[in-house]
């Protein structure tokens, strides 16, 4: 299944809150997002990413068939750490376990090196949620280490898993 990244358009707010309005995926982000998840949340949420800086915020949609399913993005830091982006992702379940989110992790990485001065991406995902430690892998970050008892996480405290691509790695 071929997956495309492309930017947000307002249109994609139905696709967005249909994503969203699933607990499964919830549960492997971080907290903030209201649920259920509306059409008007996702408008909000998008206008914002269409107004936000586009040297700090790289954000898009991941389309499959022209559909958004999804979302990817990273976020640069700040101070020292101005040349690093966290990254961040999700896809709507019917479409887990097909590779598309490891190619919408290539293509973002791809992005965000060729068009910044970005010189590290990062990911923490929870440590329990191995499809997305499976995805980075695959998508060629290295494992550098799990943070331990590194967040509460629907009243647990759990561990996070540190994962990163570096822009020498990514272009040899």
């Amino acid at each position: 299944m071929v997956c495309t990244i492309r930017k947000w358009r307002l249109s994609d707010a139905a696709d967005l809150a249909a994503a969203l309005s699933n607990k499964k995926i919830l549960d492997n982000l971080r907290d903030g997002l209201p649920y259920p998840y509306t059409e008007q949340d996702g408008a909000a949420y998008i206008s914002a990413i269409l107004s936000a800086d586009e040297n700090e915020t790289f954000a898009f949609a991941i389309t499959v068939d022209g559909k958004a399913i999804g979302s990817i993005g990273a976020f640069r830091q700040g101070n020292i750490h101005k040349q690093t982006a966290e990254l961040g992702y999700y896809i709507a379940e019917g479409y887990w376990g097909k590779g598309i989110m490891t190619e919408a992790v290539k293509q973002l990485c791809a992005y965000v090196f060729e068009k910044s001065d970005i010189l590290r991406i990062y990911a923490e995902p929870f440590a329990n949620n191995t499809a997305s430690c499976r995805v980075l892998e695959k998508a060629g970050f290295r494992y550098e280490g799990t943070l331990r008892s590194n967040a509460v996480k629907n009243g647990n405290v759990v561990d996070m898993k540190m994962y990163s691509l570096l822009k020498s790695e990514a272009l040899s």
